[in-house]
């Protein structure tokens, strides 16, 4: 993929911030998304107190989730890990990956926060603004906000409240299983990003396709770790 510079990954705690506000503007999460037949799934893995990053991405259909193609990168970061502002220190390598892939996705899920985020820049949003791409965010774990604890049932939701705007959803992808967090990320409004979150969330809590790219993930960084050849 052709991916054209937004700007320099060389600033600091300070600038980055200021960075994530100004970017923020430009986030469209108004658009409802289109018809998508393929989708990615971007993570990060790497050990505690490492300098090391393992970057994977996986495109898969829609549907059938058949792999379409995976990359895998490693690269050493150049930014402190600082909650809030992840984006800096994992973005980089992901963008490596995405620059490997021959495939151009519909859509792209991320394994972090979109707009629900202290500065409504989570790694969704500064991704797809990178990559000018509907991308969503899909967290394991709150970083900003209020809600109340959706239903027990599948499809179950909630809004995200932070200061006041609703950031994101609070959903419940398999019955009585701890939910996700689903922010849009840019060009992608919320209900689509709720809707395909579910339309992925087939067996387990996580989507598909965010399961298959954090196991290729972690694969690389075991290889590495071993010594061994890199499969990627």
């Amino acid at each position: 993929m052709e991916i054209a510079p937004l700007h320099s990954w060389d600033v600091d705690t300070a600038e980055a911030r200021a960075l994530q506000t100004s970017l923020a503007a430009r986030v469209n999460v108004s658009t409802p998304l289109g018809p998508w037949e393929t989708i990615a799934a971007a993570d990060v893995s790497y050990n505690k107190y490492s300098e090391w990053l393992y970057a994977a991405v996986i495109v898969v259909r829609a549907g059938t989730f058949e792999v379409v193609e995976r990359v895998g990168v490693v690269g050493k970061a150049t930014f402190p890990y600082i909650p809030g502002l992840l984006s800096f220190r994992e973005a980089p390598v992901v963008l490596e990956a995405f620059r490997k892939l021959k495939t151009r996705p519909d859509v792209v899920l991320c394994d972090g926060q979109g707009t629900a985020h202290p500065r409504r820049l989570g790694l969704a949003c500064h991704l797809g603004l990178w990559l000018d791409l509907p991308t969503i965010g899909c967290a394991k774990s709150l970083l900003c906000g209020k809600y109340d604890e959706p239903g027990p049932d599948r499809g179950d939701r909630s809004p995200l409240v932070d200061r006041g705007e609703v950031v994101g959803a609070v959903v419940r992808t398999r019955l009585r299983v701890s939910p996700v967090y689903v922010s849009p990320g840019h060009r992608c409004d919320l209900e689509s990003a709720v809707a395909v979150t579910l339309a992925t969330s087939i067996k387990y809590r996580l989507p598909v396709p965010a399961r298959l790219a954090h196991e290729y993930v972690n694969a690389i960084r075991r290889a590495a770790d071993e010594d061994r050849t890199l499969p990627l």
